[in-house]
């Protein structure tokens, strides 16, 4: 047998400079050595032992949900078959960007229960691994089949780390051996799995599994344990969560004095009520009552164990720093009665002496958020339309959007939609972040007018591309129809920016085709619970 090497040595250097061995220079001499790198192939393959049979892996399971329609199954490898960075990298155009679409559809396919088609699931797990964002989501809708292939492939093995424990089967709600069994001996992933589905359905059993091997675990697990408390978070944690007070690591001390602060009634929450109370008072010796802020003189023991940072960060005063967090903890109620049983929004109203106000309306801030006070929110958000929209307390974007958290969805639109309709959309980026999809009615009409105002200012629109983008993933389909005035090119004035009249044609195009493909996707899908 000639030796492969020899063969492909003769390859290289050309059959007229070295003949094959099996016939002499000329016409035939390619076709000869063709024929014995055939034969040589066919040696070399019969020649070889056969391996060991593998064991074959498990059959995939069964995916128990209804297949999806017809239509949208076709649509989902459109969505999947776009990728980013195909374009030319300049202007959009008014093509619909498709990978913005996929987590809306993927949403909706979840909500109605279907099952992803097994052909798309290798796209679907292309495309998490992509984009974190979209993992949840991709992965939700793939279901178990999916994980079934991760473990098939390495490059899919993020989903595996993704699924809560790993993508193992937990056990069911009246196993309490396998429980047992698997909070003692499973891994770190399964551990936090296990007891984040035991807080969700039965609260008081996961405290107690955690409670009874608190001891023994590591500082960085018990931090990520006593993060799943915040699930079903009730008065009868209060005891857990008081001994853990007194842990080792101070992140878990503070994560455990977070949680006692989120419940009005406890101790803890007592204590920060009457430290916080003893520096914040009415002083009626003016012309009108003003709130006398007179900040602690030191972080003691008592204050450091239930949760109190001693240190503060760089460039904030010591007493400053325990003031706020006094404040953040203790319980809003406390309030009322200690500044004359005032409302919460007489309270924000009050002027602050001595250049307080912004710490104490900021800690109050946090304070509403923590707790989830409405009321407090409102009154710290105060009216859209007020200067600079910033409310008595509220003197960021970040910690509006957070105190517009607080409220139910109608009223967070409803205050977004007041906000813009006074102030444009230059700082509604962020706040438009925290409002339902899709936007409501009210809110929809607010930016598609603030959008026009733009366009006939004359400004540039990819001034504006964020929230157009907001809009094409947000807007009620329903709204395409409003959108046919503005697809025209509008004519410039002379303040216009040059050109920018055919970029906001193409951009209001781009959000009406957008729309009208979102409807029809949606209709594809079929009505929710079907």
């Amino acid at each position: 047998m000639t030796a492969w090497e020899d063969l492909v040595t003769t390859a290289l250097l050309g059959t007229d400079r070295r003949p094959p061995a099996s016939g002499g220079p000329g016409r035939g001499a390619p076709v000869a050595l063709l024929d014995e790198a055939a034969m040589a192939t066919v040696r070399r393959r019969a020649g070889l032992r056969p391996a060991r049979a593998a064991r074959r892996p498990e059959p995939a399971p069964e995916d128990p949900r209804p297949a999806l329609p017809a239509a949208a199954a076709r649509r989902l490898v459109m969505l999947l078959s776009d990728r980013p960075g195909t374009g030319t990298g300049g202007r959009r155009g008014t093509s619909p960007d498709l990978m913005e679409l996929l987590p809306q559809w993927l949403a909706a396919a979840k909500a109605r229960g279907f099952a992803a088609p097994s052909q798309t699931l290798p796209a679907l797990l292309d495309a998490a691994r992509g984009r974190t964002d979209l993992r949840p989501a991709a992965l939700a809708f793939a279901g178990s089949r999916a994980l079934w292939l991760a473990r098939l492939n390495q490059d899919w093995r993020f989903a595996l780390r993704a699924a809560p424990g790993g993508g193992a089967s937990l056990p069911g709600p009246g196993d309490t051996e396998a429980t047992g069994r698997l909070w003692q001996e499973g891994l770190f992933a399964e551990r936090v799995a296990l007891l984040a589905a035991l807080r969700a359905r039965a609260p008081e059993a996961a405290r107690e599994l955690l409670a009874g091997t608190w001891a023994t675990e590591r500082a960085e697990d018990r931090l990520m344990f006593l993060d799943s408390l915040r699930t079903g978070l009730a008065a009868g944690d209060e005891p857990f969560l008081e001994l853990a007070l007194s842990d080792r690591s101070r992140n878990v001390r503070t994560t455990a004095a977070e949680l006692l602060s989120a419940l009005p009634g406890s101790a803890l929450a007592g204590r920060m009520a009457v430290r916080a109370g003893a520096c914040v008072a009415v002083d009626h010796t003016g012309d009108g009552p003003v709130i006398a802020v007179e900040a602690p003189p030191e972080c003691d023991p008592g204050m450091e164990r239930d949760g109190v940072v001693a240190k503060p960060p760089t460039g904030r005063g010591e007493r400053s720093w325990w003031l706020g967090q006094l404040v953040e903890a203790a319980p809003l109620t406390t309030w009322s009665a200690r500044l004359g049983g005032r409302t919460p929004g007489e309270i924000v109203a009050l002027p602050v002496a001595d250049g307080w106000q912004g710490e104490l309306h900021a800690a109050w801030c946090r304070a509403a958020v923590r707790q989830g006070d409405a009321a407090w929110a409102r009154a710290l958000l105060g009216l859209p339309a007020a200067p600079e929209a910033g409310g008595p307390g509220a003197v960021s974007l970040a910690e509006r959007a957070k105190l517009l958290g607080t409220l139910e969805g109608a009223e967070r639109a409803g205050w977004v939609a007041g906000f813009i309709a006074a102030h444009g959309l230059s700082e509604a980026f962020q706040l438009l972040g925290v409002c339902a999809v899709p936007w409501s009615a009210p809110l929809g009409r607010a930016v598609v007018d603030a959008l026009n105002i733009a366009r006939d200012a004359g400004s540039y629109p990819w001034s504006f591309s964020g929230v157009m983008g907001l809009a094409e993933r947000c807007l009620d389909p329903a709204e395409a129809g409003r959108l046919d005035a503005l697809l025209a090119v509008p004519d410039e004035g002379e303040d216009a920016s040059p050109g920018a009249g055919g970029y906001w044609a193409e951009a209001f195009q781009r959000l009406a085709t957008t729309l009208r493909l979102r409807a029809v996707m949606l209709e594809e899908l079929g009505p929710t619970g079907t």
